[in-house]
């Protein structure tokens, strides 16, 4: 190789980031603002050029209200409230269904009466043609 070829070619030095230490103090207290709402987990991870998994890690070691393995389920309404709703609706309908059913047993049980009494077939006369 020439000189030429060895001056041209970029060199190739690595920029290591040196190894950072944060005390439990900073931890604690940064754990305390990123609980408080006062800044996001993204951004202080950005902020800090530190990997979110290990702000995770400090705030399940370092915060009261957040540990790890807790799971959170969230649910519109439960089996138990859908239930109760279906129930009773079922009940109203059935309820519903009785009234209808009695104003039918009532007016056919007039036509009979008033059949007898008129001596007319009424209900003959008035049903629909097939």
């Amino acid at each position: 190789m020439s000189k030429d070829d060895l001056t041209s070619k970029k060199s190739t030095s690595l920029n290591i980031r040196p190894r950072r230490i944060f005390s439990t103090e900073f931890k604690r207290q940064k754990v305390a603002e990123l609980t408080s709402g006062k800044i996001s987990i993204n951004n202080f991870s950005k902020l800090w050029g530190i990997r979110t998994h290990i702000v995770y890690r400090w705030i399940y070691k370092y915060s009261p209200e957040h540990k790890k393995g807790t799971t959170m389920v969230i649910q519109l309404d439960s089996e138990a409230t859908k239930t109760q709703a279906l129930l009773q609706r079922i009940s109203e309908l059935e309820r519903t269904l009785g009234q209808k059913q009695m104003v039918i047993d009532f007016n056919e049980k007039l036509i009979e009466i008033a059949s007898k009494e008129l001596e007319i077939d009424i209900k003959k006369n008035f049903s629909p043609k097939p």
